[in-house]
C-alpha cells in the first residue's frame, strides 16, 4: 500500500498518534487474532482515551506507589555512575574488565529524540571493551512509523557482546518471582533485544552479537538490595516478530475500511462504537489484562462463547453463541457439518452432567446395564 501513513491517519482523525514504547509493542502478543487491536494500533488510537470516551474505561498502570518504588530503586542502582548495578553486572556477565566506560544519555524528552537516538547509533559503532549506555534510544518500524524506544540500560562485555539490561521493582524470593510479571518483562526485553539488533545490521555489524539472554535486575527478598538473571527472550522475539507483520498487513486491513470510518475520540460515542463495530475482534478474558477496550469488547460479545475463554471457544468451533452451545447440547438443534463435532462434545458433556446430577442411587444403577429405577 503506496499511502499507509496517510489511510492510518485518517482512521485516527484530527488527534495526534498516541507514541508508542515497549509495553505497548509487547501488549501486541496478548492476543493476536484481534483484528481490531492490530488496526487501532496501527494507526496509533489513544486506546485509553478511546475507551473512556464510549463509557468502558479500563483499569490500566502501576499504582502511585509501585511507581515510586520502581524509580526509586532505578535511581539508587543508577547512582555515583552506576556503581551498584556494575557490581551486579559484573557477576551475572562475569565482566573482567577492571574499569567500565559508562555514558548517560540524558531522560526521556521528545525534543531530544533524535540527537538521542544519533548518539547512541554513534556509541554502539565505536564500542570497544566493557562499557554501560544509560538511557539509550533505539528505533522500530511499527506499521510503517518508527516507533522510539528506551531501554533501561544496554551493558557491553569485552569482545563486544551487547546485553540489554531491565531494571524492576518486584522482588525475587529465594531465586523464585512473580512469573506474570516475569513473563511481561522478558516481552518488554524481546522488544529491545530486537530493535537493538535491527540497528547493528543497520550500522553493519553481525545482529548476533546482541544476546538473546537478557539481563533482569531485581530487588532481592523485601529489601532493596539488587539481584540479577539473565532470561532468555527468543521465544518472546519470534512471536514479536510475526506481530509486527501483522501490524502491516493491519495496515491494509485499514485501508479497505469505508472513507468515513475514523476513531477520532473527539467524535460522538455512537459514532465511535459504530466504526469499532467495522472492525473484528476477538475477545477473551485474558484480554482484561492486556488491552484497554477489553471492557467494552467483553459487553459486545456477551452471550457469545469467546466469553468464556480461548479453550471453550477453540474446543467449540463454528458454534459462536452460548444460546446456540445450549441448544445443540440439549439436541434441540440440527448442528451444521462444520459443527457437527462440537456438537457431539456438547451432547457428550450434557449427558455426563446430567448423570452427575442424579440421586447417588439412582446414579449408581444407571452404570448397570439396563438398570435404572423400576428395573
Amino acid at each position: 500500500m503506496n499511502d499507509t501513513p496517510g489511510v492510518l491517519d485518517r482512521l485516527r482523525g484530527g488527534v495526534p498518534a498516541k507514541r508508542h514504547n515497549a509495553r505497548t509493542i509487547a501488549a501486541l502478543t496478548a492476543n493476536p487474532g484481534c483484528s481490531r487491536r492490530a488496526v487501532l494500533d496501527a494507526a496509533g488510537v489513544d486506546k485509553p482515551r478511546l475507551a473512556e470516551r464510549i463509557g468502558f474505561p479500563g483499569n490500566f498502570g502501576q499504582s502511585r506507589f509501585a511507581l515510586a518504588r520502581g524509580n526509586g530503586f532505578e535511581a539508587m542502582l543508577k547512582r555515583d555512575d552506576c556503581a551498584l548495578l556494575l557490581s551486579v553486572l559484573r557477576e551475572v556477565l562475569h565482566l573482567a574488565a577492571p574499569t567500565v566506560s559508562y555514558d548517560d544519555l540524558g531522560a526521556d524528552d521528545d525534543a531530544t529524540l533524535g540527537a538521542r537516538h544519533g548518539r547512541t547509533r554513534e556509541l554502539l559503532a565505536a564500542a570497544a571493551g566493557a562499557a554501560l549506555i544509560d538511557h539509550p534510544l533505539l528505533t522500530l518500524d511499527v506499521a510503517g512509523r518508527q516507533v522510539f524506544l528506551e531501554p533501561d540500560l544496554i551493558a557491553f562485555q569485552a569482545g563486544g557482546r551487547l546485553h540489554v539490561v531491565e531494571i524492576k521493582s518486584f522482588a525475587i524470593v529465594d531465586g523464585q518471582a512473580d512469573s506474570a510479571k516475569v513473563s511481561a518483562a522478558a516481552v518488554q526485553a524481546a522488544v529491545y533485544v530486537l530493535a537493538l539488533r535491527r540497528l547493528l545490521a543497520d550500522l553493519g555489524h553481525d545482529p548476533a552479537l546482541v544476546s538473546h539472554d537478557a539481563v533482569l535486575v531485581c530487588p532481592r527478598g523485601f529489601s532493596l538490595r539488587p539481584t540479577a538473571a539473565l532470561v532468555d527472550v527468543r521465544k518472546q522475539m519470534s512471536t514479536l516478530t510475526r506481530q509486527l507483520t501483522r501490524l502491516a498487513s493491519a495496515a491494509d486491513l485499514a485501508a479497505t475500511l469505508p472513507a468515513g470510518v475514523t476513531f477520532d475520540t473527539s467524535l460522538p460515542p455512537e459514532e465511535l462504537t459504530a466504526a469499532l463495530s467495522r472492525v473484528e475482534a476477538r475477545y477473551a478474558p485474558e484480554c482484561l489484562s492486556a488491552c484497554e477496550l477489553a471492557f467494552y469488547c467483553r459487553h459486545e460479545a456477551s452471550g457469545s462463547t469467546a466469553t468464556l475463554g480461548r479453550p471453550v471457544r477453540d474446543a467449540l468451533g463454528g458454534v459462536d453463541t452460548v444460546e446456540e452451545a445450549l441448544a445443540l447440547a440439549a439436541g434441540t438443534r440440527t448442528p451444521t457439518e462444520e459443527q457437527s463435532e462440537a456438537a457431539a462434545l456438547l451432547r457428550a458433556a450434557a449427558r455426563l452432567r446430567a448423570e452427575a446430577l442424579l440421586p447417588a442411587q439412582d446414579r449408581g444403577n444407571s452404570l448397570i446395564p439396563g438398570g435404572g429405577a423400576g428395573s
